[in-house]
């Protein structure tokens, strides 16, 4: 639960690292996984060939995914993980007679990694600014925080109306030209902003209506952040395609996935000729043997200590005791589902500004949190207890009231 500095103070690890250490940091179990993998093959070409782990570890995570999301492809990151998912989008459509389909619709205040292709569905400004206009047909529905559902513990009620934001796009360029529609369960990077009841039930139907391929970014979501395996599950709503990377190894080795259903699986196989590659795509480290040693791992541990159940059950009382903070003035949201959180700190001197301070002094005081801008990420590893929580939301208050 802890990280050290260099002067050995001891920091509380109020967001997993970077959501990515469910289950602790430098995991022993993990780390004598792959020094034992690494002494026996470091390396083995993904391109034509592969190595029993990467089988292995596809169908360990295949348990965990929805029901008919049972085709698992390597990367290296989630950035990685959804260039492939808008890759498996187009060689969909393509295999189907559909190849006009090169249309992706995503959100405001969405972020889908750093790479050029989730740059351009990225919705937050600071990501993409600088760095040229992005690939094209790309369009952007709003986000889903609504002044009215401040203070909303879990799914606000009201805000499903959003979801048509998909049907307008869908009429305004046609839905035959719309690859996919891709979102995260949860918003998480800028600030966790929990979907309207129905929304994502929404985006599915419509995405079902038009022939649109529904993507979930579940990156962050995954991995038992929401009390269940995935976002899709906490939510009940199957996409086409998810991605995910972070907790798939506890962060101690990079790796990245992307899960894809059946249908989609089989029509971009079927549509190649017999013995052909069926999909020119993929990546050196693809399925690297240290990689999967680290995620199945990984996999044992989530098994062998419920981390998901203990992190379903912890999350009542880690989210009363974040709303409890709601009484400092200073706070102007809480937002937060299964153990996520986010909270908004009233700016001062710029966006942002007052937030870098706020890390800064979390850190002098003992925990690290992400801040994106004005707004706090919360996430503790699933191993997490109730004094860790206490301690965590006893460093926020009193730091909070050093402004």
């Amino acid at each position: 639960m802890y990280m050290y500095s260099h002067e050995g103070e001891r920091i509380l690890d109020g967001s997993s690292g970077l959501f990515c250490c469910a289950a602790g940091h430098s995991r022993p179990e993990i780390a004598e996984a792959v020094y034992a993998q690494l002494k026996e093959a470091a390396y083995v070409p993904p391109f034509q060939l592969s190595q029993p782990l990467a089988f292995e570890l596809a169908r360990r995570v295949s348990q965990m995914t929805p029901a008919g999301l049972d085709h698992i492809f390597f990367v290296n990151s989630g950035s990685e993980s959804v260039d492939t998912a808008m890759k498996i989008a187009y060689a969909y459509h393509y295999s189907r007679g559909e190849g006009q389909r090169q249309r992706f619709v995503s959100r405001e205040r969405a972020y889908h990694g750093v790479n050029m292709a989730g740059v351009s569905l990225s919705g937050m400004i600071k990501n993409r600014q600088a760095f040229g206009p992005g690939i094209p047909g790309v369009v952007h529905m709003r986000h889903t925080w609504l002044p009215e559902n401040r203070f909303v513990r879990g799914q606000p009620d009201t805000g499903i109306e959003l979801a048509d934001d998909l049907e307008r796009v869908a009429m305004n360029y046609g839905p035959d030209t719309i690859a996919a529609c891709i979102v995260e369960p949860i918003a998480g990077s800028t600030g966790v902003l929990v979907p309207p009841k129905g929304y994502l039930e929404r985006l599915r139907e419509i995405c079902d209506v038009h022939g649109i391929l529904l993507i979930f970014d579940e990156v962050i979501c995954g991995f038992g952040r929401l009390g269940a395996p995935f976002g899709a599950q906490a939510f009940g709503v199957t996409p086409d395609v998810m991605t995910m990377a972070k907790a798939l190894t506890n962060a101690a080795q990079p790796m990245g996935a992307v899960a894809v259903s059946d249908k989609v699986h089989s029509t971009i196989l079927e549509a190649a000729p017999e013995g052909a590659v069926e999909f020119f795509h993929g990546y050196t480290y693809s399925a690297h043997p240290a990689a999967c040693a680290a995620g199945l791992a990984t996999m044992d541990l989530f098994e062998k200590e419920d981390l998901v159940a203990r992190a379903d059950a912890l999350s009542p009382y880690f989210l009363d005791q974040v709303f409890a903070l709601s009484d400092l003035e200073i706070i102007t949201d809480i937002r937060g589902y299964g153990l996520f959180a986010g909270i908004d700190i009233s700016p001062e001197g710029g966006p942002g500004v007052r937030g870098l301070d706020f890390q800064k002094r979390l850190y002098r005081n003992g925990l690290h949190i992400k801040m994106t801008g004005d707004a706090g990420l919360l996430a503790p590893p699933l191993i997490a207890e109730p004094k860790h929580v206490d301690r965590m939301c006893e460093i926020l208050r009193q730091t909070l009231l050093e402004y």
